[in-house]
């Protein structure tokens, strides 16, 4: 099945977030509406997707009825991924292992969505913990690709991803921790952008890591709608220590030095899509002006095994203290093989968790050092096209399995372990159809050049929806 969207002449229409916010905001539709449409669209697609974990629809109508939003996105229907805590929706977090209880509080990143006026209708789908590339599970159906229901809405941000695509909601709180905004955008042909570390409030489950891999964000159909979300958050209280950013609303005037990084550090080639459409990104940025140069990949193979290690501690502490990080009803013997495969990867390895650690800070350096001389990186979000549902399924063998998923996510990780800021744009398709990511790196606190390239980028090179496909 292809093309399941929810795209229709309701309300919501073609409009991005902010283009909703501003019906709203010249009362030419309420929220109450805005609420009603979603809905719809959302029960339109969602049996072919699978893309919710959690409907809060009952308490998001009355919140829409009740009126009085603020903040840029007032009154805008959205969805929040199952691993963060909005207060009244159970933190299922994807896994079975984890007790059906509702949130008591809402934790930092959903005071920031509520700040920025989002009615939240429900939780958006995610992979157990968010700890592979794809949205599938052992104990229900696939989260599903709207381009085509056979291939895979990448992760761990696939629920989100998805519903936004489809047209269902028009933007979608995501978070990253390896990827898991990037991947998901660009198996569904959204623009996705993850924040510099510390630009947006710290997720919970990274206090007191040696390094905080996860940045939360959203993802969208437009580059303005991802401007207009990362200004809101910096206008109501960003970090003091980067530099402030305030709205970026267009293309710069700067030509950029781009570092292109056509090769892995997996050694594995690209396949011939991504690397066309990557030549093609590289001909058209030329074309506008800005200088390409291609260097080498600014980290070694033993990045892999790092990064791995530090991966797997997480997967580790889930097996063995689950309970005490996750809270009460944890019952480990219904985790999924996938993460027990990992944890027992770090089991095997745990000894060489302090020299990774290390060995991580150091790329950081070696990764950051790139921007002495350029302005961006741009690469591939992804090593090969969108794979096809079960391709990395977590029930499959995980040496089988774990060697796919890391020859796949190739580009992805430096940024969660650097703490810079990147983006993925739909900027190419793959042969059969499906969407295609390009990835752009910038250096801490950065955001501002990837807006204004992606805007520019935008403008030259509008994005497919799944509508017009």
């Amino acid at each position: 099945m292809e093309h399941v969207h929810a795209f229709t002449d309701d309300c919501l229409g073609v409009l991005d977030a902010v283009g909703v916010a501003r019906r709203i905001a010249a009362g030419e539709i309420s929220p109450a509406d805005a609420a009603q449409a979603a809905l719809a669209r959302i029960d339109a697609v969602n049996p072919q997707l699978a893309a919710i974990a959690v409907d809060d629809r009952e308490r998001a109508l009355q919140r829409a009825d009740r009126g009085g939003f603020v903040g840029a996105f007032a009154g805008v229907p959205t969805v929040a991924k199952n691993n963060i805590s909005v207060e009244g929706i159970p933190t299922l977090q994807g896994s079975a292992a984890v007790a059906n209880v509702p949130a008591r509080v809402n934790d930092p990143t959903a005071r920031e969505l509520i700040g920025a006026g989002f009615n939240i209708l429900g939780a958006s789908t995610l992979p157990a913990f968010g700890l592979t590339a794809t949205t599938e599970f052992v104990d229900r159906p696939p989260t599903r690709n709207p381009w085509n229901t056979d291939y895979s809405c990448g992760a761990s941000s696939g629920g989100a991803a998805a519903l936004v695509a489809a047209g269902a909601v028009p933007i979608a709180h995501a978070n990253d921790g390896g990827g898991s905004i990037r991947i998901p955008a660009a198996c569904c042909g959204l623009v996705g952008l993850k924040p510099t570390r510390g630009r947006v409030a710290q997720s919970p489950a990274m206090r007191g890591l040696p390094i905080d891999l996860v940045s939360n964000g959203v993802v969208s159909r437009s580059v303005r709608d991802t401007a207009h979300f990362l200004a809101d958050v910096a206008r109501r209280g960003g970090a003091s220590s980067l530099p402030p950013l305030g709205l970026v609303d267009g293309p710069g005037e700067r030509r950029l030095r781009v570092a292109l990084v056509n090769t892995t550090v997996t050694g594995r080639l690209l396949d011939d899509d991504t690397d066309r459409e990557l030549t093609a990104t590289v001909e058209l940025l030329e074309s506008l002006g800005h200088r390409v140069t291609t260097i080498p990949v600014p980290a070694d193979r033993a990045y892999i095994d790092q990064f791995t290690d530090y991966w797997a501690l997480l997967a580790f502490g889930l097996d063995h203290f689950g309970g005490r990080t996750i809270g009460k009803g944890f019952d480990r013997s219904r985790l999924d093989p996938f993460t027990r495969g990992l944890s027992r990867s770090f089991a095997k390895h745990f000894y060489r968790i302090p020299a990774s650690i290390l060995g991580l800070k150091r790329a950081t350096a070696r990764f950051r050092a790139v921007f002495d001389d350029f302005d961006v990186v741009l690469s591939p979000t992804l090593a090969h096209r969108v794979p096809e549902i079960g391709y990395l399924a977590p029930d499959g063998d995980f040496d089988e399995v774990f060697a796919r998923l890391i020859d796949y996510v190739a580009f992805t990780p430096a940024n969660n372990t650097s703490g810079t800021p990147a983006v993925t744009l739909p900027l190419g398709h793959s042969a059969n159809g499906m969407p295609l990511g390009i990835h752009f790196s910038a250096d801490l606190g950065d955001e501002r050049t990837l807006l204004e390239l992606s805007y520019e980028l935008e403008a030259a090179t509008p994005f497919a929806r799944i509508d017009q496909a």
